[in-house]
């Protein structure tokens, strides 16, 4: 077990994320505007989602933008993160819950598991803490929580191919970086920032597998319709259907 990512649970690293870094990631609108595209293709209503992972909840609250009726369950190891997306997501008109949960473990989907089934499942830069075994683990879990016909998407952070592909994503990183903290008045230079980003502390709990791989562990589960949607370098979106009827 990697237990290097419970560094999440700390305050410093999960305010550090949201205040610095979570507005950098590269194409981020257009990374939910495509998300919310697939659900709208697949999806004739959304009555109940799954953000699991959830951060701030940005990924959940563009679904309660778009599916405003939705029940939505908000999961996260961080008391932090947890905060901040219930400080992001205060309308007494939504149905939601919280849960403080570490889906690492085994025992998680038992503590929401009068919440299911999901008519959607999103994840965003959450599962890619975990060994390839517990991946593999936690994407049955998710198809057990869908309901038939039921929609999994995972934006996440993956391997990339060969050095130069990894090369390429640490140096639109750092310049995405750069340029979110200039639009804040953060005057560092560059090459703090990229300093920084090299050595942060996160960086020891990341376990990056190819998107091909995780993709053909959806197939093997038994999701359907499985694709990549979105690749810029080490950020994907992709996921897939769970069948109707099962087979």
């Amino acid at each position: 077990m990697n237990q290097n990512y419970q560094i999440w649970q700390t305050e410093e690293t999960s305010k550090k994320f949201l205040e610095g870094v979570r507005g950098a990631i590269p194409l981020a609108t257009e990374q939910i505007e495509i998300l919310m595209r697939i659900i709208r293709l697949t999806q004739t209503e959304v009555n109940s989602f799954l953000d699991l992972g959830c951060g701030n909840g940005i990924l959940g609250k563009s679904l309660l933008q778009n599916y405003p009726q939705a029940r939505g369950v908000f999961l996260d190891l961080s008391e932090t993160m947890l905060a901040a997306a219930k400080n992001s997501l205060a309308n007494p008109k939504s149905q939601i819950e919280f849960y403080q949960e570490d889906f690492g473990k085994k025992d998680w989907i038992k503590k929401i598991n009068n919440e299911k089934p999901f008519d959607v499942i999103v994840s965003g830069f959450a599962i890619h803490h975990q060994p390839d075994p517990r991946k593999q683990e936690i994407y049955a879990e998710i198809y057990e929580l869908l309901k038939p016909g039921g929609l999994f998407l995972n934006l996440e952070h993956i391997a990339s191919k060969s050095t130069w592909g990894e090369k390429a994503f640490d140096e639109l990183f750092v310049d995405s970086l750069y340029s979110f903290h200039q639009s804040q008045g953060v005057q560092k230079s560059r090459e703090e920032i990229d300093r920084e980003y090299y050595n942060r502390a996160d960086k020891v709990a990341n376990i990056l597998t190819s998107v091909e791989i995780q993709c053909d562990w959806l197939k093997e589960i038994g999701f359907i319709d499985v694709d990549c949607f979105l690749k810029l370098f080490e950020i994907a979106l992709f996921g897939g259907l769970r069948p109707k009827v099962r087979k």
